[in-house]
């Protein structure tokens, strides 16, 4: 339950403001189809997450766990400095319908979005550290969910009552947190 609990907290944090937001936020205003939006962003979290969580699980079967530990204490650590840099929607661009209509298109878009982003990266590394694909896949998935539907439903609205700049602030002391308990070996499987 834990993994489940810190996966949906954290992504459902660090995609407020992130670029997967604002990609909701442009489809959204542009199209104004929640349904078809909101179902291609939960496909393409889905696929995403659970091919990063296949990765994050891999790594612990590959690495070795002390090397392991520093590694993700590390990552950890990094997300939470990255977490302080907003993106910004100028390097979205959302054009016309492909040939599976606005949710092809929503799919396609997130999914590529999705690459390399916070938010991705901090599947494979929640994976690696609790061993439980499918439930960090759930949370991280949930948590696009928490923070992209409403964005999706009320458009900007949804963003003027949020301060951004403090939930990044949370989310990057929650990251630090995390990277610190991971480098003392604290909450890592098979460690104190």
């Amino acid at each position: 339950m834990e993994a489940f609990l810190v996966a949906t907290g954290i992504v459902a944090l660090s995609e407020i403001g992130d670029k997967t937001q604002l990609l909701a936020l442009l489809l959204a205003a542009r199209y104004r189809k929640p349904l078809p939006i909101c179902l291609g962003i939960l496909v393409a979290t889905l696929a995403n997450h659970a091919a990063a969580a296949a990765l994050g699980d891999w790594l612990t079967q590959m690495i070795n766990p002390t090397w392991l530990r520093w590694g993700l204490g590390a990552s950890f650590l990094a997300v939470a400095a990255w977490m302080l840099v907003p993106d910004k929607i100028d390097d979205l661009k959302a054009e016309g319908h492909s040939r599976w209509g606005l949710f092809g298109l929503t799919v396609v878009a997130f999914f590529m979005a999705e690459m390399g982003d916070k938010t991705q990266i901090a599947t494979v590394m929640l994976a690696a550290k609790y061993h439980a694909l499918v439930t960090v896949t759930a949370g991280t998935t949930l948590g696009m969910m928490l923070a992209n539907v409403p964005a999706v439903l009320l458009g900007d609205k949804a963003t003027r009552f949020v301060p951004m700049r403090v939930v990044h602030l949370v989310a990057a002391a929650v990251f630090a947190v995390l990277g610190l308990l991971v480098l003392l070996g604290i909450g890592m499987p098979g460690q104190g």
